[in-house]
């Protein structure tokens, strides 16, 4: 897409989260330049007054592009696919296509991401001799619940919302990757869930910016 209309455009945020993945992944998607600045965890910055004054949550990503600054990853990816997307069925303009789209853009937000965060931390940011498995075992059969949800969405539907990729697919496939990517406990077989994941890790930007080693 043609970048001439747009000031540079900068994303803040740690190459390792979650959030800043989505919207990477994106900017991937759409062929979007961008600059991206080191922010949170070991970088830090996030609780620093100048970040705060643009993101006063201190939590990553924020969008800068000239005097407009936008935070909330969902709300990151609409935005670059509003201004940069045209005609792309990423985020689709039909009403009803892009509420469909929205929920679950929601839903990932309110109902995974939630659910996800205890047991990534657990496995992934908890150091081994620390883990409680019991207990993180409990968390995984209630995250499976939500993939189940996923899995029987996808049993009809090649995609999230139908026939083409879109930014609902995107999002949840960076919990997807956290999801197979953790090790220690067990989960059941989705087998619409194992499809959808084998298309999306495919594709460009979820290898460079979603596949690296979970940290």
């Amino acid at each position: 897409m043609p970048q001439t209309p747009f000031p540079p455009l900068q994303i803040w945020g740690r190459a390792n989260s979650v959030n800043v993945q989505k919207v990477l992944w994106c900017c991937q998607e759409l062929d979007v330049v961008y600059d991206r600045i080191d922010a949170g965890m070991q970088f830090g910055r996030n609780d620093e007054a100048d970040y705060l004054a643009m993101n006063p949550n201190g939590r990553v990503p924020t969008l800068v592009q000239g005097d407009f600054v936008l935070w909330e990853s969902n709300s990151i990816m609409r935005y670059i696919a509003l201004a940069y997307g045209g005609t792309s069925p990423l985020y689709p303009s039909a009403p009803k296509a892009r509420a469909g789209m929205e929920r679950w853009l929601d839903w990932t937000l309110t109902t995974l991401q939630p659910a996800e965060r205890p047991l990534f931390w657990g496995l992934v940011r908890t150091p081994k001799a620390e883990r409680d498995m019991a207990a993180l075992q409990k968390v995984a059969d209630a995250n499976a619940l939500l993939w189940e949800i996923i899995d029987r969405q996808l049993s009809r539907s090649a995609w999230m919302e139908g026939y083409d990729f879109g930014l609902a697919d995107l999002a949840i496939g960076c919990y997807a990757r956290r999801w197979f990517g953790v090790e220690g406990v067990t989960r059941p077989a989705l087998p619409h869930l194992q499809r959808w994941y084998q298309a999306i890790s495919a594709r460009p930007g979820f290898r460079t910016y979603v596949a690296p080693q979970l940290s």
